[in-house]
């Protein structure tokens, strides 16, 4: 895959961002304490479509009394909001002292979210080295699919376990599974090996992205929250950005290995600061012994392993019309309909079905995973746009995306101005209609054009998606306390990688269909049917002839401009999502109902 407001309370913790869609930072909820963490957000408001969450009466909850802890006071929306008391006026010094403890763990969650971005790019560029040392050019595209599978499909298990055992024991075995299956990648004997340890690295890779975002919500106020998530959205887009770069230099300079290895001593200084400054209350001797739904979890491991397994092959290792297609979307309906059934049955379900009951969770769910469907648009059919239609090369065309990710943590930082004056729903309505309308300018791109005509699209598509992204992450989790917020932020995440995945299979469909139409009468005969093949004929124009290239360069051009029309597609459905489904308010609970029981030291 997405609501309350914080506003300064007494419950000590608080509530910060995590990462988004492509992997940029999202926000996250908590709240704020009177030891000095918290805080609301700046003027002491409220977003403007939040609103106190109702007792289980029907009325707001209320508010502590004037014994140190947060009075309310009613707002100019007639919501209640916290008001100072002496307790929490004499807040600043602690805070400071907090902000001071929380430097460490947010280091660490850094660091652990620079190797979880750049893990994704490093070794794309290494392809050519590793096929040439361990073979298995045929499968090596699972060097990256099993990798995604793995994140995916374990994501919603680990939010469900961090709710459940506390957030620090997940990141920790998180870590160190991510840090073997990276040792385990470096010491591969061949493609088969390489592949079953990339899957070994997602598995826990799943556990860095979703905890890292529940951690950091649990520690920060929302008025501090803009801050981290400038930081965390800056380390992924710069861990991506790089990770092209760092790849093709290690494995020109040293060894393919060493992409591997790198991880390793900055995953080990990340854990040494998560044990040693991250710390949560141990449970009490009299609390009930967690339960673990290992069937939910299995069953829904083994679902979203074969839902991604067919949309990430469909129409590349086989026709979407074929018996092994067939057969694999029969069997994704049978163990989805008999996930269902576990998870009815389940006393802790791992996806529980307040997820989808909630208005507001389902519908940020929803919003996140069309926002995942529209991304793979710029993400993977840009890079080829610009090399194959504009000519230029793989580091231009590289920068041309990669200005999105410069745009991006820059709006996503100052997006608490926009969503505390109209609120988190407006604010993102008002993101996604922007991105609409860039999606919507690029089939108007005059052809061939110039290389800063798509550049500047993409620097305002990730102002607009920043715009976006955050306010709808922030909101959401938000509404939940700390006992719900790692699961509510794993369907989150879960929800936009799935949304990345059928944008994948349903793009590359519609990219190549618009060729095969563009190609059918072409100038010359024997020419490739299929996007992949006419970038390989691009890339030597000299065996063909002027007209031939042209035709190509246009058909090209033609199918992107369909890609990128089918994505703003995906941006009315997030539109129509936010306007018809979401709540105009945003429920908020009040300070005293979310206990964090995690801390920094």
């Amino acid at each position: 895959m997405n609501s309350a407001d914080d506003t300064a309370g007494t419950s000590g913790t608080a509530g910060t961002a995590g990462t988004s869609g492509t992997g940029e930072a999202g926000g996250a909820g908590g709240t704020a304490g009177t030891n000095g963490a918290g805080g609301g957000p700046p003027g002491g408001g409220t977003p403007a479509d939040a609103s106190p969450a109702p007792a289980p009466d029907g009325t707001t909850a209320p508010a502590p009394g004037p014994d140190g802890t947060a009075a309310t006071a009613p707002g100019r929306d007639g919501t209640r909001t916290a008001r100072a008391t002496p307790a929490t006026r004499a807040a600043p010094a602690a805070g400071t002292r907090d902000r001071d403890r929380r430097r460490p763990v947010a280091a660490a969650l850094m660091l652990v979210m620079g190797l979880a971005a750049i893990d994704g790019t490093i070794v794309a560029t290494a392809v050519p080295q590793i096929v040439g040392d361990l073979g298995g050019f045929a499968v090596f595209s699972w060097l990256f699919s099993g990798y995604l599978l793995a994140v995916t499909v374990t994501l919603p298990v680990y939010g469900k376990l961090s709710d459940t055992f506390g957030r620090k024991p997940v990141l920790l075995a998180g870590i160190v599974l991510f840090l073997a299956g990276s040792l385990l990648c470096a010491a591969a004997w061949n493609m088969a090996a390489l592949i079953a340890f990339r899957v070994v690295q997602g598995l826990g890779g799943g556990a860095l992205q979703g905890t890292v975002q529940t951690i950091a919500a649990d520690l920060y106020p929302l008025k501090e929250r803009p801050r981290i998530q400038a930081r965390l959205s800056t380390v992924w887009a710069g861990s991506a950005v790089a990770g092209p770069a760092v790849g093709g230099l290690l494995a020109a300079y040293a060894d393919w290995r060493w992409i591997f290895l790198i991880n390793l001593p900055i995953g080990a200084f990340a854990l040494w600061l998560v044990l040693r400054h991250l710390h949560e209350p141990a449970r009490s001797r009299t609390a009930p012994r967690p339960r673990v739904d290992w069937a939910g979890a299995l069953a829904v491991f083994a679902t979203g392993a074969l839902v991604l397994t067919t949309l990430v092959q469909g129409g590349v290792a086989w026709p979407w019309l074929s018996a092994p297609s067939l057969a694999l979307i029969g069997a994704s309906l049978a163990l989805a309909a008999l996930t269902v059934l576990i998870e009815r049955r389940a006393a802790e379900p791992v996806i529980p079905g307040w997820v989808w009951r909630r208005r507001t969770i389902a519908s940020v769910n929803l919003a996140l995973g069309a926002m995942g469907l529209l991304m793979i648009a710029p993400t993977v059919f840009l890079p080829t746009y610009a090399q194959s239609v504009l000519g230029l090369g793989p580091i231009a065309a590289g920068f041309v995306l990669s200005v999105m990710t410069l745009s991006w943590p820059v709006s996503a930082a100052l997006a608490d101005r926009v969503y505390n004056r109209i609120g988190f729903r407006r604010t993102a309505i008002t993101g996604m209609t922007g991105a609409l309308l860039v999606l919507l300018a690029f089939p108007l791109l005059p052809y061939p054009g110039s290389a800063w005509h798509p550049a500047l699209l993409m620097l305002l598509l990730g102002a607009a998606l920043g715009l976006f992204q955050l306010p709808l992450i922030v909101g959401v989790q938000s509404t939940v306390g700390w006992s719900e917020r790692g699961t509510t932020t794993a369907s989150v995440l879960f929800c936009r990688q799935v949304g990345q995945s059928l944008g994948a299979a349903l793009f590359g469909a519609v990219a190549n269909t618009a060729l095969a139409a563009r190609l059918t009468d072409a100038p010359v005969p024997g020419l490739p049917g299929d996007l992949d093949g006419v970038s390989h004929a691009l890339e030597d124009p000299a065996a063909l002839t002027g007209a031939a290239t042209d035709h190509l360069r246009r058909a090209v051009d033609t199918a992107v401009d369909h890609v990128f029309t089918g994505a703003a597609v995906a941006a009315v459905l997030a539109l129509l999502v936010l306007v018809f489904m979401a709540p105009r308010r945003f429920p908020v609970l009040a300070e005293h109902e979310d206990t964090t029981p995690a801390a920094a030291d």
